[in-house]
């Protein structure tokens, strides 16, 4: 399906970004496996990726430097020509209630979320143009569609993503290139293991499937959304989340 294509994944060394490469890959495409903190963790992708027939290369990137998102993405169109497919996925959380949440804290989502990924959209966008084609896929979170107590950053940085993500969609939708989103609920990472049981309950129940999802859910509606299968989807946002944001 995305034989041929080269995409670019950051905050791919685990979790959702991590199967998203995995997925990608397994669908033909060359995979730049972007990460910013543990190399082990990415270079663990890559293999995956290669043991499974794939082709794949990490490269390391603080997404939040606009500088260095640009020159990301130099390094891959030269090495590669062409980069066809953006997954905007890094991210970070720091929770905490409003009345205590540091500036500190709410600057840091906020740049990494939502400002890496407009980092990742302006230095991919004119070569996009110039070849008349490209897909973006910047994934928000349900948390970006309901709001969430304890996530006024997150909530923002996701929040943002998507009207970032409708306006992209708008001023390059006349050049063949589609940008959209995916809202994930709660879904099974490392970031959930580490939940108490009571409050995994809690989740669930407010879940109409009553169950979490599974990385592969997003990857498999990332693939589709990147493939010519989408290629009339714009501007839209895709709530991967068991019903939770109906």
């Amino acid at each position: 399906m995305l034989t041929g294509k080269v995409a670019v994944v950051t905050g791919a060394s685990r979790g959702i970004g991590r199967m998203i490469a995995k997925v990608l890959a397994g669908e033909g495409a060359q995979v730049i496996v972007n990460y910013n903190g543990s190399q082990e963790r990415a270079e663990e992708t890559v293999r995956a990726i290669v043991e499974a027939g794939g082709k794949a290369e990490a490269v390391r990137c603080d997404v939040s430097d606009f500088e260095k998102s640009g020159e990301m993405m130099d390094y891959v169109i030269k090495t590669y020509g062409h980069v066809d497919i953006l997954v905007n996925n890094a991210g970070i959380t720091r929770d905490g209630l409003l009345m205590r949440m540091s500036e500190e804290d709410f600057d840091a989502v906020v740049r990494t979320n939502m400002k890496g990924a407009f980092n990742c959209m302006r230095h991919v966008a004119r070569q996009m143009i110039r070849q008349k084609s490209g897909r973006i896929i910047n994934i928000s979170s349900v948390s970006g569609v309901l709001g969430n107590g304890g996530q006024v950053n997150y909530a923002a940085s996701k929040a943002g993503i998507i009207g970032m993500t409708k306006s992209a969609a708008r001023e390059l939708a006349s050049r063949g290139i589609t940008v959209n989103a995916i809202a994930p609920g709660f879904i099974n990472t490392e970031m959930t293991e580490v939940l108490s049981d009571a409050v995994k309950e809690g989740a669930a129940a407010q879940i109409p499937m009553k169950v979490f999802g599974e990385t592969e859910d997003v990857a498999w509606a990332a693939v589709y959304l990147a493939s010519d299968r989408a290629r009339y989807i714009t501007g839209q946002v895709l709530c991967v989340d068991g019903g939770m944001a109906m």
